[in-house]
């Protein structure tokens, strides 16, 4: 660890720190209706929307018909995207004449994109055409997270409003984060990117001749615009089979600083929307305070543990383990990227995980095991800690004696046993489908690594997919029907599975009365709370995943340490 690779955290903390209330604020106008200096361009495209749709945007809808809103959008996403990657050998814009994806890998990529992972199962310029990038992969980066965003946004009114029925309106406030969020901020973001060399164009691939005489294709297209809103809706699929180690995605070192902030920009302000939602900002800086706990838990962590020096390289003469890293970014920049990706459930890497030293490479994996709410995906971070933070507050109020309260609502059986239900939703398929995989010889077949790394392999794709993340340690070779058909359900049982609960919480909320705080009620916006909080947390996510733990990536580091690689 080095005081240049400090001062990069630091100054990345800093800047997402002062981020976070402008950008809230801007949020918070947007999704309540209110004026914005957008207004007067977008207002009139907005309304334009609902009438082609038939939306009333002043008609709310129950947590029901909400949840159904949003399963109905989601399900005809996949199916356009579906009929498109298994047409796209007969679509224009395909300069490379690629063929149709097969009907398991299609399966599989329709349900990442829409499910906001962007698990890869294919190298992106060798597989998919241009359109199939942009009308496709493209606009799912956009509705699903912008799906996020909403959701994020029903769970807040349940908390705020009183005695009523209904959450708001789905379409009101998709359109609304599409439109008015996450269209401008790609557009800007994608000309910073085109400016610091970001290829955007329709061109076919270029070839060229090596030095050795050798012929290569230099894959380019639409790049820039693809790479804003995986960053900005913590998307993470590559337009290009190296993500953002690859230098026509993130070519400098302001190009990644840029989307590093990118990644949690939205995460993070989202915070202090909700606080404003229920009229306390300082309920939402609690929040954001033990993201940033766990974050800071996570970084320091993996910083350490990838700056220590490798035993079996130490031996040969080497002092830094940089296999699978870009030397324009170094080890800190690497490791602060592989935090924020996992951390915010975005996918993109600057760095291979499977070359990270044991213990640097289970951070990232623990990052999406605790169940995305470290910044989390856009929408989906705030929603999964405002579960656990009705956890904590559950707990709270059994060492007191007390029904727990949480913003003036009673958190009572109903609300906890729905909340159980979707925490548990992803651990649940990572660990059977993790299980499954290691004993089957269909599951065993797409390894690269033998003994604990191997195992790691695999327990890193079901936790990735199960968390809608979307990396991978890339040992291990994911597209055959197995892996595309159970990683793929997976994707849907971690993001559905926790949304229509979560749902459910809310209406319940939404309904209820709120009670006068006293002398009993447990403060929630000060640091007893957020340390409570970040208990909770990483407790419910040890006693659930340590097992599997130590029997990769903990079991792999000690056996290093005796002289054994994998």
């Amino acid at each position: 660890m080095t005081a240049n690779g400090w001062l990069q955290i630091l100054v990345y903390c800093g800047v997402i720190v002062l981020l976070v209330r402008p950008l809230g604020g801007f949020i918070f106008r947007v999704v309540q209706g209110e004026r914005t200096w957008l207004s007067p361009v977008l207002g009139p495209v907005e309304r334009g929307f609902y009438r082609i749709a038939g939306v009333d945007p002043q008609r709310e809808q129950s947590w029901s018909a909400y949840a159904l809103a949003m399963l109905a959008f989601n399900f005809a996403g996949f199916v356009l995207l579906y009929i498109l990657l298994r047409t796209q050998q007969w679509l224009p814009l395909n300069p490379q004449g690629f063929p149709a994806l097969s009907p398991h890998l299609a399966f599989n990529t329709a349900i990442s994109f829409v499910t906001n992972t962007n698990w890869q199962s294919y190298g992106g310029e060798a597989t998919m055409s241009y359109l199939s990038q942009m009308v496709g992969l493209t606009v799912q980066n956009f509705v699903s997270a912008a799906t996020g965003v909403a959701l994020a946004i029903a769970l807040a009114r349940g908390f705020a409003r009183r005695k009523a029925d209904a959450l708001g309106n789905f379409w009101v406030d998709l359109t609304r984060v599409t439109l008015y969020i996450l269209l401008p901020a790609c557009l800007l973001f994608a000309l910073l990117l085109v400016w610091q060399g970001v290829p955007q164009n329709f061109l076919s691939y270029t070839e060229a001749t090596t030095l050795e005489g050798a012929k290569q294709l230099i894959a380019q297209g639409p790049i820039a615009s693809q790479e804003a809103i995986k960053m900005l809706g913590t998307n993470g699929g590559g337009f290009l089979n190296a993500n953002s180690a690859h230098p026509f995605e993130n070519p400098t070192a302001l190009s990644n600083f840029l989307q590093m902030l990118s990644i949690f920009a939205i995460g993070a302000a989202l915070t202090n929307v909700f606080g404003r939602m229920v009229g306390d900002e300082k309920q939402g800086w609690a929040i954001f305070g033990a993201m940033g706990v766990l974050f800071l838990l996570g970084v320091t962590a993996a910083y350490w543990a990838e700056s220590a020096t490798n035993p079996l390289l130490q031996a040969a003469g080497i002092d830094a383990n940089m296999e699978g890293k870009e030397v324009r970014f170094g080890t800190a920049a690497s490791m602060l990227f592989a935090v924020i990706t996992t951390a915010a459930s975005c996918g993109a890497v600057n760095a291979m995980h499977d070359s990270l030293m044991p213990l640097a490479g289970m951070i990232p994996m623990i990052n999406m095991q605790l169940g995305e709410v470290v910044i989390g995906g856009v929408g989906a971070g705030l929603y999964g800690m405002l579960l656990f933070v009705i956890l904590a507050v559950f707990i709270a109020g059994l060492m007191v004696g007390r029904t727990p309260e949480y913003l003036g609502k009673k958190i009572e059986a109903r609300e906890v046993k729905l909340t159980v239900l979707a925490i548990l939703a992803s651990p649940l398929c990572i660990l059977v489908f993790t299980s499954l995989a290691s004993v089957l010889d269909l599951g065993l077949a797409g390894l690269q690594d033998k003994g604990p790394h191997g195992f790691g392999e695999i327990l890193y794709a079901f936790t990735s997919a199960a968390a809608n993340n979307g990396s991978a340690f890339a040992g291990l070779t994911a597209n055959a029907p197995f892996y595309d058909t159970t990683l793929g359900i997976a994707m849907l049982l971690g993001r559905f599975a926790i949304i229509v609960p979560m749902l459910a919480i809310a209406g319940s909320l939404a309904a209820k009365t709120t009670v006068a705080p006293s002398a009993g009620t447990f403060p929630t916006n000060n640091g007893l709370f957020v340390a409570l909080l970040v208990g909770v947390v990483l407790i419910v996510g040890g006693l659930t995943f340590f097992p599997a733990l130590a029997l990769g990536p903990i079991a792999e580091h000690f056996a290093m340490l005796q002289g054994s690689s994998y």
